[in-house]
């Protein structure tokens, strides 16, 4: 495919042009000659500028979504021709990790990576994937593509320990990984002849704001375009017992394995917490009361609230989400358990849901420790 620069050009479109004017006020967070240029601006400008779907808030292994590609997107600072980045962080796996060594662990960080990148490519239905980068060196900024694949585990090799943790690659890329940080770095490499923008930074950007805001004075304000409580709130997929988490092996997830009577391997259930209708009671319909729910690839079910207290948010049929939930995001086989091991290598343990309107919401995976930090925050 063409590259995006390639692509903003022949639409004559606003990615560049929004790169370079950002770049250009640099001055107000640094007096380097290197344009500082903030991740999260990075991700906005490019999902604005090719109408990209935005998924970065969702931490999932890709940023954005353009048609059915997954992208990757990165900025950091490279003043020579490559530079080492994060790619992935296993904070929650370091126990599984902490006693390999050697090739083994380089193996188990490339699965822990390898199922991260399937279970975005599952839940976005994205048939390709690439990394966009905007690499930026002195008074320039380089825009470039790069693969962005699959480790190679049959590949695995140049393992070198060290004191910090291990490097390897797989005949393609570079990586190493940060023990203390948990953290699995991959290197990316300035292609030669890359798309430059040359940026010359303001030299005093305060008084061109100020001759803007004077200019301009009838600017709309913004608005949270999440509201806690209003229009989402975060669910999760776990029980705790003893202050651990853990998924109940008979309700919820594992609605299926309950007893009583004979069970179909499609039964499951969202647990919906108490604590939630009392924060927000207006905020699902009434119970029983249908409503639409969407999931990340835009299929739409029908779902609603119910059992005792509402405790269970759940689709007609129940197969639709158990399908979504069980089969595709947490690839699990009929009658194999869900379990928070496989949610922590996964990556998360909780769902968002935001709402549309009364009777229409949709619903995505949200990291791991989302739901506490959601429900501390109200404390």
């Amino acid at each position: 495919m063409k590259s995006f620069a390639e692509i903003d050009i022949e639409n004559n479109g606003n990615y560049i042009k929004l790169l370079s004017a950002v770049s250009k006020l640099s001055g107000l967070f640094s007096e380097s000659r290197v344009p500082y240029l903030y991740y999260r601006a990075a991700e906005n400008i490019f999902c604005r500028s090719f109408n990209a779907e935005n998924l970065s808030r969702g931490d999932s292994a890709f940023d954005a979504k353009h048609f059915n590609i997954g992208v990757g997107l990165k900025t950091f600072i490279c003043e020579k021709n490559s530079s080492t980045e994060k790619i992935a962080e296993f904070n929650k796996l370091s126990n599984q990790l902490k006693n390999l060594k050697g090739k083994d662990l380089a193996i188990k960080l490339a699965e822990f990576r390898n199922e991260r990148i399937e279970l975005a490519k599952r839940l976005y239905n994205t048939e390709n994937s690439l990394y966009h980068v905007v690499a930026r060196k002195k008074n320039e900024l380089f825009l470039y593509e790069t693969d962005y694949e699959l480790i190679n585990i049959n590949n695995i090799n140049s393992i070198k320990s060290t004191a910090a943790g291990i490097q390897f690659e797989d005949g393609k890329n570079f990586y190493s990984f940060n023990f203390s940080k948990s953290t699995l770095f991959r290197k990316f490499e300035v292609p030669k002849n890359t798309f430059n923008i040359p940026i010359e930074i303001i030299e005093d950007p305060y008084t061109l704001l100020l001759q803007i805001f004077n200019e301009y004075k009838d600017l709309s304000t913004s608005k949270d375009l999440l509201v806690k409580g209003e229009n989402y709130v975060i669910l999760p997929l776990y029980g705790l017992k003893n202050g651990k988490k853990f998924v109940f092996e008979k309700s919820g997830l594992n609605q299926w394995n309950a007893g009583g009577r004979k069970r179909d391997f499609g039964e499951v259930y969202i647990p919906i917490p108490i604590i939630i209708h009392h924060l927000y009671p207006n905020f699902f319909p009434q119970r029983d009361k249908g409503f639409n729910l969407t999931v990340p690839s835009g299929e739409t079910f029908n779902a609603k609230v119910c059992q005792e207290n509402s405790k269970a948010l759940m689709t007609n049929p129940n197969k639709a989400l158990s399908d979504w939930l069980l089969r595709k995001i947490l690839n699990l086989k009929e009658g194999e358990l869900a379990t928070i091991k496989k949610l922590e290598e996964l990556g998360f343990d909780s769902v968002m849901i935001t709402k549309k309107d009364e009777n229409n919401f949709k619903i995505d995976k949200a990291g791991s420790d989302s739901y506490e930090k959601f429900i501390n925050e109200n404390q």
